[in-house]
C-alpha cells in the first residue's frame, strides 16, 4: 500500500487536497472517504489506510478548503470539538457535494480504476453519503451516524443506487425521532438498508475517543464491506482473500 497527497481540480474553480491510500492490487474499484466535522485527521488517514488494505483505492477530500484547508481536529479535545462545529455552520452543502462529485471523477479516472465507486462517509460525512445517493451515480453509499438526514429526506425519491446507514442507538446529535423520521421515509425503498446499534452513541466507530464502541464498529464495518464487496468488487488482496 502507498499513500499520497493528490490535488483535485474543483468543478467551481480552484483545486483542493486529498488524500490517497492505494493498494498494491490492480485494477482497484474506489471508495470516496467522506471526512467527519473533525477534517481530515489521522483517523480519517487510519480509516483510509484499512480500507486500501482491503483493495480499494480511498480518496479523502478536504471538504473545508474554502473556509480552512488542512483541517485536523480531536474530538476528545474540547476546543476543537468546539472549532469543529463553528466549521459545520460554516460549510456550505452544496459546494461540499460538488467537490465530493469531482472527487467520484478522479477516482474513475484514475490509472487503475475499475470505474466502479462508492462513498463511505461519517459524521457529517454520513450526511453527505445520503447526498452522493441522491445527487450522484456512485455505485453503493454507506452513512455511519449522518446528521440531519431526517431534514432532507424530500430528496430520497431520487435514490437509485444501494445506501447503507448505520445509526447509534443512543445518538445525541440524532436522536430516536429522527432515526423513526429517517426509517419510515425510506422503508419502502429496497435499495435502501438501516441498522440500529444498541447502547452506542454517535461516533461509535471513531477509533481511539471515548465513544468508541469495538463489537458495534466491527460488525458495522463488516456490513459496509459485503455491502461494497457486492456492488463495487470483492476487494481481493494480493496473496490473499478478504
Amino acid at each position: 500500500m502507498t499513500t499520497q497527497t493528490v490535488t483535485i481540480p474543483a468543478f467551481s474553480g480552484g483545486s483542493f487536497s486529498a488524500y490517497l491510500a492505494t493498494p498494491s492490487t490492480q485494477p482497484e474499484a474506489g471508495i470516496v472517504l467522506i471526512q467527519e466535522v473533525l477534517g481530515v485527521n489521522e483517523n480519517m488517514r487510519r480509516t483510509a489506510d484499512e480500507y486500501a488494505r482491503e483493495g480499494y483505492v480511498v480518496l479523502v477530500p478536504d471538504l473545508y478548503w474554502r473556509l480552512e484547508p488542512g483541517v485536523e481536529l480531536d474530538s476528545e479535545i474540547k476546543e476543537q470539538w468546539t472549532k469543529a462545529f463553528e466549521l459545520l455552520k460554516a460549510f456550505d452543502l452544496d459546494n461540499g457535494i460538488e467537490d465530493l462529485k469531482a472527487s467520484l471523477a478522479f477516482l474513475r479516472q484514475y490509472p487503475t480504476s475499475t470505474g466502479k465507486v462508492g462513498s463511505v462517509g461519517f459524521c457529517l460525512g454520513g450526511k453527505l453519503a445520503y447526498f452522493m445517493a441522491v445527487r450522484t451515480d456512485a455505485d453503493a453509499n454507506v452513512g455511519y451516524y449522518g446528521v440531519d438526514i431526517d431534514k432532507n429526506l424530500a430528496e430520497a425519491t431520487k435514490i437509485q443506487k444501494p445506501l447503507l446507514l448505520h445509526m447509534g442507538e443512543n445518538d445525541e446529535y440524532v436522536p430516536p425521532s429522527a432515526q423513526a423520521t429517517i426509517q419510515q421515509a425510506l422503508k419502502d425503498n429496497p435499495l435502501v438498508t438501516i441498522y440500529r446499534y444498541e447502547g452506542v452513541n454517535h461516533g461509535f466507530s471513531r477509533a481511539g475517543s471515548f465513544a468508541y464502541r469495538q463489537a458495534a464498529a466491527e460488525l458495522a464495518h463488516d456490513r459496509t464491506l459485503a455491502l461494497l464487496r457486492q456492488h463495487l468488487g470483492s476487494g481481493v488482496v494480493q496473496g490473499a482473500t478478504v
